[in-house]
């Protein structure tokens, strides 16, 4: 898989697997990885591969799966989402060879890329450090409780929505919130007064979530 690497030391002592959003590439976080400035954290940002989307009437275009809606009812892509799932553990192991511990890993990813980033880190068999989803829902929530791996069940969770988003609507992401403190995961909510984007007090809770979570 084809990444953008940032990294602000010689020798980073912890990794932060960051995927974007529809149509998007990993490009397009480079700006907030630099706002964060968080030197000793290597952030690997991927490109999602080219795909047709059925939502975007089939065009072709950067996407984690296939997507067929964005209500609660919607049909998921299990198979590429599974498939998606799969890369990302291979940049997970990539990490362990270069010397950095799964517990000092985090997946973090932007509206799709923020759902297979909350759809791997829970069903992922080693402790990461833990996860972000920002602006996005958990997807194939009704197989976690058996899929879900034990060794993340106390997983730190940032979850962050735009009270304004009207592509991934606020109550699709607080259920997904509420479902998982349900399961018993540790969700740690926040709202902006913002549409489908980041914000700098957003950026600013990332910062410190980051830092508690890798130290």
């Amino acid at each position: 898989m084809e990444t953008l690497e940032i990294s602000g030391s010689r020798n980073p002592d912890s990794a932060v697997i960051w995927l974007h959003g529809l149509g998007a590439d990993g490009y397009d976080f480079e700006p907030v990885v630099e706002q964060l400035q968080l030197p000793k954290v290597r952030f690997i940002l991927p490109h999602a591969p080219q795909r047709p989307v059925t939502i975007n009437n089939g065009y072709t275009m950067r996407a984690w799966f296939d997507l067929y809606g964005l209500n609660a009812g919607s049909p998921q892509d299990e198979l590429g989402i599974r498939e998606t799932q799969a890369e990302i553990e291979a940049l997970i192991r990539q990490e362990e060879t270069r010397g950095i511990d799964p517990a000092r890993i985090v997946l973090a990813g932007f509206s799709q890329g923020g759902a297979v980033a909350l759809h791997t880190a829970l069903r992922h068999p080693q402790r990461l450090g833990g996860v972000m989803g920002l602006s996005t829902y958990l997807p194939l929530r009704s197989r976690l409780a058996d899929e879900g791996h034990v060794a993340n069940r106390e997983l730190p969770i940032f979850m962050a929505h735009g009270t304004y988003d009207n592509v991934i609507v606020i109550d699709l992401a607080k259920s997904s919130s509420d479902f998982l403190e349900q399961l018993g995961y540790p969700v740690s909510w926040h709202e902006y007064p913002m549409a489908h984007s980041v914000c700098m007090e957003e950026i600013d809770d990332i910062r410190d979530f980051l830092q508690r979570v890798l130290g």
